[in-house]
């Protein structure tokens, strides 16, 4: 049961990722082609990589303070199953 759950958790670890870095990489590339367009907006063009970052931190830190519940719970159990 815990692994099918730490697997899921590196999934979700992962997807985070890769939507932060996804975004970053699009924004980026959108503000070189058209600067005009963020120029126009009150707020600097990377405001949303901030916001983007900010809540992949926390989905982050959430998914890690599970697997480190997991895992001590894992250790705390023989192979069996068993508390030791």
């Amino acid at each position: 049961m815990y692994k099918k759950l730490n697997d899921m958790l590196n999934i979700v670890i992962g997807s985070c990722v890769g939507v932060f870095v996804g975004h970053l990489v699009y924004l980026y590339l959108d503000y070189k082609k058209r600067p005009g367009l963020y120029e126009m907006q009150s707020a600097p063009w990377y405001t949303s990589v901030i916001v983007y970052g900010l809540c992949t931190f926390t989905l982050l830190a959430a998914a890690s303070g599970v697997k480190w519940i997991i895992r001590r719970k894992n250790d705390s159990q023989g192979q069996d199953g068993s508390i030791v």
